[in-house]
C-alpha cells in the first residue's frame, strides 16, 4: 500500500522544482555573483548620472541655516550650465571615482542582498513555499531597507569624501568648503586628523537615508512589474523593466530627499555645526522652513529616476551574465 503522506510529500518536492524552474537569474545565483552583479550595474548608472548629483548636493547646500535663502542656483539645468561655464567640463564629474566605489559597496550589498535576505525571512514565514516565489510587502520592506543600510555602513565613508568633493568650488563658495586632490588623499586627511570615527562621521543619518530609500526601491519596483504583467499591459522586456523603474525611482525621490538633505549637510560640515541628524532636522526646519527639505527635489528626481532606470534595467542584464558565467563555472 502506497503511503499518502509519501505521495503528497513528492507532489510538494515536484511543485517546488517546477516553481524553481521560473525563478528568475537573480533569483538563482549566489550571494556573491548578485553583489558582483549589482555593484556592476550601479557602476554604469553612476557614469551618466553623477554630474546632476553634483548639482543636487550645491542645491541641498545653498542657504545652508539662512532665513535670506541663498540661490546661485536656481534650478538643476541653470546649476550645471553655472559650474561648466566657472568650472569647467570635467568639474561636473567631480566624485566619480569616490562614486563608483561607494556604488559597489552601496548597491552590491542593496541589490545584492535584498534577494537572500527576503528568501532568508520567507523560510521563516512560509515554511512551505518555495522561498523566492512569496511577494510579502512587509517582508518586502524589510528586507530592501536591511540590504540598504549594510551597504550604507560599508560605503559611508565614500559618500563622506564625495560629498565634500562635489561641495568644492574655486569659483562659487556654497557650504563649508573642504578640499582634497582626490578620494584617496579625501580619506587619508580625513583619517590623519579625526580617525576611524571621523571616517563614519554620518553614519547615523547615511542609514535614515539609505534605509528609506531601499525599503521603498525594490519593492515598488517588483510590486509594479508584477501588477503590469498579471494585467497583460507589457510582456517581459525592456519596456517592463523601463516604466517599473520610473515609478520606483520617483517614489525614491519622494520619499528620500529630507534624509538626503540632511545626509548631504552632516556630511559636509567640518566641524559641529549639527550634532546629528535630528539636530539637523530641526535646525534646517527652524530656520529655513519646512520647505528646505525639499531643495534640491528636481535635481534628486533628475538624477534618481535615470539612476534608478539604468541601474535597475542593467540589474536585469548582469544578473543575466553572472548567472551564466556561475552555470558555466559549476557545470
Amino acid at each position: 500500500m502506497v503511503d499518502k503522506s509519501r505521495i503528497e510529500e513528492l507532489a510538494l518536492e515536484a511543485a517546488q522544482e517546477e516553481q524553481k524552474e521560473l525563478l528568475s537569474p537573480a533569483q538563482k545565483i549566489s550571494k556573491f555573483g548578485s553583489f558582483v552583479a549589482g555593484g556592476m550595474a550601479a557602476c554604469v548608472a553612476v557614469t551618466v548620472t553623477n554630474p546632476i548629483e553634483l548639482v543636487k548636493t550645491r542645491m541641498q547646500l545653498q542657504g545652508e541655516l539662512s532665513a535670506t535663502n541663498q540661490r546661485v542656483y536656481t534650478n538643476p539645468v541653470q546649476a550645471m550650465y553655472v559650474i561648466f561655464r566657472n568650472e569647467g567640463v570635467l568639474s561636473l564629474q567631480k566624485g566619480l571615482m569616490a562614486a563608483y566605489v561607494y556604488q559597489i559597496a552601496l548597491n552590491g550589498c542593496r541589490l545584492g542582498f535584498y534577494e537572500p535576505t527576503r528568501a532568508f525571512m520567507n523560510r521563516i514565514c512560509y515554511p512551505d513555499e518555495v522561498p523566492h516565489s512569496v511577494q510579502n510587502p512587509v517582508i518586502n520592506v524589510v528586507a530592501g531597507a536591511s540590504a540598504g543600510i549594510i551597504g550604507a555602513i560599508l560605503g559611508s565613508p565614500l559618500y563622506l569624501v564625495k560629498t565634500r568633493l562635489q561641495s568644492y568650488s574655486d569659483s562659487v563658495a556654497i557650504g563649508e568648503q573642504t578640499r582634497y586632490k582626490g578620494v584617496w588623499d579625501g580619506l587619508r586627511t580625513i583619517y590623519k586628523s579625526e580617525g576611524i570615527k571621523g571616517l563614519y562621521r554620518g553614519t547615523d543619518a547615511a542609514i535614515m537615508r539609505t534605509g528609506a530609500g531601499s525599503a521603498v526601491q525594490l519593492p515598488i519596483y517588483n510590486v509594479t512589474k508584477a501588477l503590469i504583467k498579471d494585467n497583460n499591459l507589457l510582456q517581459e522586456g525592456t519596456a517592463l523593466h523601463l516604466t517599473a523603474s520610473m515609478i520606483a525611482g520617483f517614489g525614491v525621490a519622494i520619499v528620500m530627499n529630507p534624509w538626503d538633505v540632511i545626509l548631504t549637510r552632516i556630511y559636509n560640515q567640518k566641524g559641529d555645526l549639527y550634532k546629528g541628524p535630528i539636530d539637523c532636522f530641526v535646525k534646517t526646519v527652524k530656520i529655513e522652513g519646512p520647505t528646505a527639505l525639499y531643495k534640491g527635489f528636481g535635481a534628486q528626481v533628475f538624477r534618481i529616476a535615470p539612476h534608478t532606470i539604468l541601474c535597475l534595467t542593467m540589474m536585469e542584464q548582469t544578473m543575466k551574465l553572472v548567472y551564466n558565467i556561475e552555470k558555466k563555472t559549476l557545470a
